[in-house]
């Protein structure tokens, strides 16, 4: 066994699970696999992984990404979340500035915005040499 080649599930903390289903069924258009015993929200994603949300008095309080997906393309995925309702974060900080919500990274595009209970995702583009 190696975990090199293991899938993968990332574990979110969520403090309410109707608002959550509602944003990452809805909004963002993963694919709902049901509840574990727990309750906690299961999402199918690429490449085999998953992500699990779990149920908790109090939501995250990290500030760092906490999930990133690669997209062909930022600007169009941008407007796709955008007509959903989801909305992008914009920076002015040392080493990191948006442009429209784009940030050019080292041969990459990326753009953060947050769930309802403040955990940082983001998409990001390679960019083509």
């Amino acid at each position: 066994m190696s975990l090199a080649t293991s899938a993968v599930t990332t574990m979110l903390p969520v403090t309410d699970i109707g608002r959550a289903k509602e944003f990452y069924s809805d909004r963002l258009g993963l694919s709902f696999e049901g509840t574990n015993a727990e309750g906690s929200l299961l999402y199918r994603l690429g490449g085999g992984t998953m992500l699990m949300l779990l149920p908790r008095e109090t939501g995250s309080q990290n500030p760092n990404t906490a999930l990133t997906w690669e997209v062909p393309d930022v600007r169009a995925q941008i407007a796709e979340l955008e007509g959903k309702g989801v909305v992008f974060e914009d920076y002015d900080l040392p080493g990191l500035q948006t442009q429209d919500h784009i940030a050019e990274l080292d041969g990459e595009r990326a753009a953060w915005f947050t769930d309802p209970d403040r955990n940082v995702l983001c998409i990001h583009e390679v960019s083509k040499a």
